[in-house]
C-alpha cells in the first residue's frame, strides 16, 4: 500500500487482524511467518474480554485461529462461544468485501457455518497428530495452493468435521476420512481444517490434559514426539504458503484464476 507525500513514496505496512479463540491456540509459528513476510499483526482475544470490531476497516487481512469450542450451537441454541455470532459476521464481511482471510481448524469451521455450510461431530472419530492431505485439481489455479506439494504434511487436532461446504466454495484439499480439508470461498478466503501454526510447546500443552487422547488410548508423549518430528516438513510447505498469503494482503499477489467455461456453440 503506497501513498505519495510530495515527491516521496511511502509504503504503509499491511495489518492483519488475528482472532485468537483459545489461550492455548495462538498464532505461534504462523504469526512469525506472517511477520517475517511483512504483515503487522493485531491480535484480539475475545475469551479475555477483547471486543470484536463491527467491520474490517483499517485491516488488510483476517486470520481466525482454532479452539476447543464447538462451531455449532448447543441444543438450546446457545453458541459455542458468546462472540461466535459476531465473528461469523466478520467472516461474512471478509468474503463479501474480499479481505484476504485465513481460517484454521475451528476458524475454518466457523468460516463454513457463517456461509451456510454444515459442521458436526465427526462420525469418523477424532483426528489427532501428523498426517497428510491430498490436493484437488482446483488447487492448481489457486494463488496460495498452486505451489503446495500434492500430498503435504499437516498436523490435525479436531473432533468436529465440515460435512457440507458452503455453496460456491472451492475444495482444495481432501483426505479419505475427512473430505473437506481445505477450501476457498470467493477468491480471497481460505479455510484449513488442519493446523499449520503449531510448535512443540503448543502440542505438548494440548496433549497434557486431553480427554480425546485418553478416549483414543494414545500415549501423549508419543503423540507430541510424532508431531515434533514432522514440524520441519510442515514448515517447508506452509511457511511459503503463509508468505504468499501475506503478499496477497500487501497487494503483491494475483487473485485466483477465473474458472474457465466452455464457449457457447456458434460463438
Amino acid at each position: 500500500m503506497a501513498t505519495e507525500t510530495g515527491t516521496e513514496s511511502v509504503t504503509a505496512t499491511a495489518i492483519a487482524l488475528v482472532i485468537e479463540n483459545d489461550p492455548t491456540n495462538g498464532a505461534r509459528r504462523l504469526g512469525e511467518w506472517l511477520t517475517e513476510a511483512g504483515l503487522e499483526l493485531r491480535v484480539l482475544r475475545p475469551y479475555a474480554g477483547d471486543a470484536l470490531p463491527e467491520d474490517l476497516t483499517g485491516y488488510d487481512a483476517l486470520v481466525v485461529l482454532g479452539g476447543y469450542q464447538q462451531p455449532y450451537p448447543a441444543p438450546d441454541g446457545t453458541p459455542g462461544a458468546g462472540w461466535f455470532p459476531a465473528l461469523e459476521g466478520l467472516l461474512r464481511k471478509a468474503v463479501r468485501y474480499r479481505v484476504p482471510t485465513l481460517a484454521i481448524c475451528l476458524g475454518a469451521q466457523l468460516l463454513a457455518t457463517a456461509h451456510a455450510g454444515t459442521v458436526q461431530r465427526s462420525e469418523a472419530g477424532p483426528e489427532i497428530g501428523p498426517t497428510v492431505v491430498g490436493k484437488r485439481d482446483a488447487a492448481d489455479g489457486d494463488p496460495l495452493f498452486r505451489y503446495v506439494p500434492m500430498i503435504p504434511d499437516v498436523l490435525q487436532w479436531h473432533v468436529d468435521e465440515i460435512t457440507e461446504l458452503p455453496h460456491g466454495a472451492t475444495l482444495l484439499a481432501a483426505s479419505t476420512r475427512y473430505p473437506h480439508q481445505a477450501f476457498r470461498l470467493g477468491d480471497r478466503a481460505w479455510g484449513l481444517q488442519f493446523h499449520i501454526e503449531c510448535d512443540t510447546d503448543m502440542i505438548a500443552d494440548w496433549a497434557s490434559d486431553s480427554a480425546v487422547l485418553a478416549e483414543l488410548d494414545y500415549d501423549p508423549e508419543l503423540v507430541v514426539a510424532a508431531c515434533a518430528e514432522i514440524l520441519p516438513d510442515v514448515e517447508e510447505v506452509w511457511q511459503p504458503f503463509a508468505a504468499r498469503f501475506a503478499a496477497l494482503a500487501q497487494g503483491r499477489l494475483p487473485d485466483a484464476e477465473p474458472r474457465r467455461t466452455l464457449p457457447l456453440l456458434g460463438h
